[in-house]
């Protein structure tokens, strides 16, 4: 069975003054279609360089990522943009709407950049609104809206492009905790109609939303399975901690 997303032995190296620093040191990672999978990980884990590569915004420096069946690891920047447009939707922390446009005018923007016909523009935008429930808003700003109808905004934005995977990007970092969780529901409710989506963060709060855990640290992957198993939401360099202090009486 071929797997939507692929990463096979992935290394990612930076050369930091005399410093070589393995942000990815050697990870292998599948996703399949319909899965809702959240990789894990404080500051410094990898996590974020995982993102990158997932969503085509950066290449390994060694080891290959395949994207439905594609490889994309040796791809250059245009042919990166290129696959981006056409499987990859994106949900950011910060909504990234253009505020001088209207709520439709955003969800319609990348499909423009894409190409796509001003009427099939029009219809997928208005689709996607009605996805998340804000098909009345079209014509307002996003100054106009809550942090929580902003955010619903960016994940219409990223399905009017009809994404073979959504990628969220910490999405509840600049919400309050009821809307982030009112978020986090809209993603499992996405997921439930057929979606795959790729939640990062670093709160053990909000991964355990996902059916899948990937837990990442020192560009490694420590933990992947499932969500509600107790081992992943673990941290190991605490449970060696208690271990040394049992240890020593302490």
């Amino acid at each position: 069975m071929e797997h939507l997303i692929e990463l096979k032995d992935v290394y990612k190296i930076y050369q930091m003054g005399e410093e070589t620093v393995h942000a990815l040191d050697g990870i292998s990672l599948t996703v399949d279609q319909g899965e809702f999978v959240a990789i894990v990980g404080q500051s410094g884990s990898g996590k974020s360089t995982a993102m990158n590569i997932i969503g085509c915004l950066d290449v390994p420096t060694s080891g290959t990522y395949h994207l439905g069946g594609v490889d994309v690891s040796t791809m250059d920047d245009d042919q990166q943009a290129e696959i981006r447009n056409k499987m990859l939707g994106f949900i950011f922390q910060q909504y990234n709407l253009i505020p001088k446009l209207n709520v439709l005018e955003n969800v319609e923007l990348p499909l423009l950049y894409a190409g796509v016909s001003s009427g099939e523009r029009r219809e997928r935008a208005i689709q996607a609104l009605e996805r998340v429930g804000l098909a009345e808003k079209r014509k307002n700003l996003p100054s106009q809206l809550s942090g929580g109808q902003q955010q619903r905004v960016s994940i219409a934005r990223a399905l009017a492009g009809n994404p073979s995977v959504i990628l969220a990007d910490e999405p509840t970092g600049a919400l309050d905790s009821r809307t982030g969780r009112e978020v986090l529901s809209f993603l499992q409710k996405l997921n439930a109609e057929g979606d795959t989506v790729v939640l990062i963060t670093h709160d053990n709060s909000i991964a355990v939303k996902a059916k899948r855990i990937v837990r990442l640290q020192d560009g490694r992957i420590i933990y992947d399975g499932d969500a509600h198993d107790p081992r992943a939401v673990v941290q190991p360099d605490v449970e060696e901690s208690r271990e040394a202090r049992e240890v020593l009486n302490l």
